[in-house]
């Protein structure tokens, strides 16, 4: 029996009688019931420590450790900046409560995708190809890859820009991750916790260290950063940079609390995975928004103004030399930050190969069986490498420079206008009756809407022109946000490629069926169906093009090969 779009109620249809390993592809050949096996062994499964972790190790790389400088550049006040880092943790938590609603309904991995998928259903599949194209061709790990490069060339004496060298130490980087991800998936969560706990350490020496210049113990005189601390004063190289700086101030802020929603991602392998996301979260993101507010107390304990805004990307170096003088301790922060960058990467690519999988699962990207497979390790190996290939490409195509700079900014952008239609899509459900939407997780509807309006200033903000040199990243300032916007509308013309020139000069119809995934819940697999077989009448089907049936098959994993045939 089929079933109506809503999935509800059987309805009768000529293509209901085609049991799903008879679905014939664009030849009339029957598709291959091949089983492929997604379940992921319970002793593999992530429990609450491990999310935390996962968590962490995304939302701390290099931000913490250097944009505070910036920051305090374009504000030129002390109490503004510590208000800035306490309210992006406020705003961050705005958005958990988003995706822990969302995720503790759907709990699948893939996040965003299937939040998405849940709202926007018509046009069928376009939110999938949008989401698709872009967290395929932008959600690689090049940025903190050659961090991770340059900070053990600086941790070995050689002060390198981005070069060849620091590109050359980023690719045996995410090699090494992608490698441990792939053959001994254990040892690469045990090393993302340990990673964690690393990250976690640093940070609580910098707090504890900052408490003691506070004291009087450090190497320099009291900067007295904290006398009269919310003037907004304009200095030697901080201040005066007007309502641009201080919006391009907060969205600095804002990225740097990253990477909260990495657990959404993984909810197939969380043991209890509501109970594990609902704890694990929420514990992340209060204690990242508490250590980042204390380090950053930390910074102006110890750094004068001037050299503060001065320091770049050395923020944390000064403030260790100012604690402990030129020692070990001072030397040693490149190689304390090229762990955590590296921690950052192994979060990073064992996420977001998930969400990979994911898609390629559903028939999504060209390629589909080939992504989706878990041979020979038993593990994502597939969507590991396209993660590796596309990252890759992004290390060692653009020149050094510009290039690579606007490469690296374009990673966060388009992820603004998702979470954004995220929030919207949440709003909608909530006041829709016929939606009949529930969670156990319920979000206050203002707490939402403060979400949906960061999005949309974090979206619009860089188009805005600023007050100074309008090439002064090496590409006009409206370049990458335009580009990232582009890269969304390409997802729209890759909806159109696969859903309706192919069909059409294919001869067979797209067809979506429902089915039960390793976690038991249903989700959508993208299948090609013979022109011939599809029904013609109206009354025949409820969407033709769309046709949504529940598998025949006696279980899930029985099903999961038969998507093969789609190469999209």
């Amino acid at each position: 029996m089929g079933t109506d779009t809503k999935g509800s109620k059987p309805v009768a249809s000529p293509a209901s009688s085609v049991a799903a390993s008879e679905i014939l592809d664009v030849n009339g050949s029957p598709i291959s019931g091949d089983s492929l096996e997604y379940t992921v062994p319970e002793s593999r499964k992530i429990g609450v420590t491990g999310a935390v972790f996962l968590i962490l190790n995304k939302m701390i790389g290099t931000g913490i450790f250097s944009t505070p400088s910036s920051i305090f550049a374009s504000t030129g006040s002390v109490g503004v900046c510590l208000l800035m880092w306490a309210v992006a943790g406020l705003l961050t938590l705005s958005g958990l409560s988003v995706f822990l609603e969302f995720g503790l309904a759907i709990p699948k991995s893939g996040g965003e995708k299937n939040y998405l998928e849940r709202v926007y259903r018509q046009p069928v599949y376009l939110v999938t190809s949008v989401f698709a194209v872009q967290i395929v061709l932008l959600g690689f790990s090049a940025g903190n890859s050659l961090a991770f490069g340059r900070y053990v060339l600086l941790a070995l004496g050689y002060d390198l820009p981005d070069g060849w060298p620091a590109r050359a130490i980023a690719v045996l980087c995410i090699s090494f991750v992608v490698f441990l991800h792939s053959v001994l998936p254990k040892w690469g969560l045990r090393l993302t916790n340990a990673l964690g706990v690393f990250k976690v350490l640093v940070l609580l020496v910098i707090v504890f260290s900052g408490f003691a210049a506070l004291a009087g113990h450090r190497r320099v005189p009291d900067p007295h950063n904290f006398d009269d601390m919310w003037s907004i004063e304009k200095g030697d190289g901080f201040g005066g940079g007007g309502a641009y700086a201080y919006a391009t101030a907060l969205l600095q802020v804002v990225y740097s609390y990253k990477g909260w929603e990495n657990a959404n991602y993984v909810m197939g392998e969380l043991k209890h995975p509501k109970r594990t996301l609902s704890i694990a979260a929420p514990l992340a993101v209060v204690g990242v928004t508490i250590l980042y507010v204390l380090a950053n107390v930390a910074y102006f304990a110890a750094i004068p103004k001037a050299e503060l805004a001065k320091s770049e990307v050395i923020v944390a170096g000064l403030f260790f030399r100012n604690m402990f003088g030129e020692s070990a301790a001072a030397r040693s922060l490149p190689a304390l930050v090229a762990l955590s960058n590296i921690g950052n990467v192994l979060a990073v690519s064992f996420t977001h190969s998930r969400v990979n999988q994911e898609l390629a699962k559903e028939g999504v990207l060209p390629g589909s069986k080939f992504w989706a497979s878990t041979k020979p390790f038993n593990t994502p190996a597939a969507s590991l490498l396209l993660h590796w290939i596309v990252t890759v490409i992004v290390l060692v195509g653009p020149p050094p420079g510009p290039a690579y700079n606007f490469l690296v900014n374009l990673y966060t952008y388009p992820g603004a206008w998702i979470n954004g239609l995220v929030a919207g899509g949440l709003i909608y459900l909530r006041l829709s009756k016929t939606e009949e939407w529930s969670s156990p997780w319920r979000t206050w509807l203002p707490v939402i809407f403060i979400y949906l309006c960061l999005n949309i200033f974090l979206a619009i903000t860089p188009f805005i022109p600023p007050n100074d040199d309008w090439n002064a990243d090496g590409y006009p300032y409206y370049a990458f946000p335009l580009v990232g916007t582009g890269v969304l509308g390409l997802g729209a013309v890759y909806w159109v490629v696969w859903t309706k020139v192919l069909p059409r000069f294919g001869g067979y119809e797209l067809v979506a069926e429902k089915v039960l995934d390793e976690t038991g819940a249903e989700v959508v697999r993208y299948r090609k169906l013979s022109a011939r077989n599809v029904p013609s009448s109206e009354g025949e089907s409820s969407e033709r093009g769309s046709l949504l049936r529940r598998s025949t098959t006696a279980g899930a994993s029985a099903d999961h090969g038969s998507y093969g045939a789609i190469e999209a």
